[in-house]
């Protein structure tokens, strides 16, 4: 039994996320079916993480167990011509039995993209939170300073407050949670608690675009674009930089800004 590790690209716009749901279209589906094509066999296909709908990956990382004898450069040939433009496999290559693409994550590095141009391209606007008003690029870039460090992220979670990722000490949610059932986060325990270490904008005016990187030991469902949304409100003027520590320490979602759009955000690096 061999243990291939995969390194992908995706462009989420048409998948209702990473993870496996009934009647919908998902990338862990997606992928599962066309090994399945190529290998004759289902296997399970574990991701670093679950990225929500809409949301993109430059460099998600996966693996799956198989008896398929193809050598890996080709496997990842027939892969991508067997899934769909939207997913492209970057690479394939055999790693330890004891490798867990979810498991042995220790920190991930997301960027999210913001254009203030006037007009947005048609063939950009996948991508891209287009947002063509003014912003304060300096007050946002005070206010993301207060993100990084460990930190209670109640307020920055999904309303269900549904964790994903490892929590502070790199140990995965709890089995069921991984097989698809959501479990709420338990109050004052570590699910709610992520080390966030960096957190920094970049203006790039030749095309307008306001770039938030953010990486960490882990996030939490809806939390970057949670920041996010919080953030372009510090940048409009309706909050202070330095609400964003008050808003951490109240541990109260109703107080942080809007929830971003799912398009803007990206997967950029694991690390193991």
């Amino acid at each position: 039994m061999r243990n291939l590790r995969l390194m992908l690209a995706y462009d989420g716009t048409d998948f209702h996320g990473w993870q496996r749901q009934a009647g919908v279209p998902t990338i862990q589906e997606c992928l599962e079916v066309s090994i399945e094509r190529v290998t004759g066999e289902r296997p399970h296909v574990w991701g670093s993480g679950r990225t929500d709908a809409g949301v993109h990956a430059l460099n998600q990382v996966a693996n799956f167990k198989t008896n398929c004898p193809i050598p890996c450069e080709n496997l990842r040939r027939v892969l991508n011509n067997v899934l769909p433009p939207t997913v492209r496999v970057k690479d394939v290559h055999e790693v330890s039995e004891k490798f867990h693409a979810r498991y042995d994550v220790r920190a991930k590095t997301y960027r999210y993209r913001i254009l203030q141009a006037p007009i947005c391209s048609p063939f950009l606007w996948r991508f891209v939170w287009h947002y063509p008003f003014p912003l304060d690029h300096r007050r946002m870039a005070e206010a993301a300073r207060f993100i990084e460090g460990e930190h209670d992220f109640t307020s920055f979670a999904a309303s269900a407050g549904t964790g994903v990722g490892p929590d502070l000490h790199g140990r995965p949610a709890d089995r069921e949670h991984q097989e698809g059932v959501p479990q709420p986060d338990r109050q004052g325990g570590g699910e709610v608690v992520r080390r966030i270490f960096s957190s920094r904008f970049r203006w790039r005016p030749r095309t307008s675009m306001l770039i938030y990187e953010i990486g960490g030991n882990g996030f939490l469902h809806h939390m970057v674009r949670n920041v996010v949304g919080t953030l372009v409100e510090v940048g409009r003027g309706k909050l202070a930089p330095q609400d964003l520590a008050r808003i951490l320490e109240a541990r109260d979602r109703t107080l942080a800004g809007p929830t971003a759009p799912a398009r803007g955000l990206c997967l950029v690096k694991v690390e193991y």
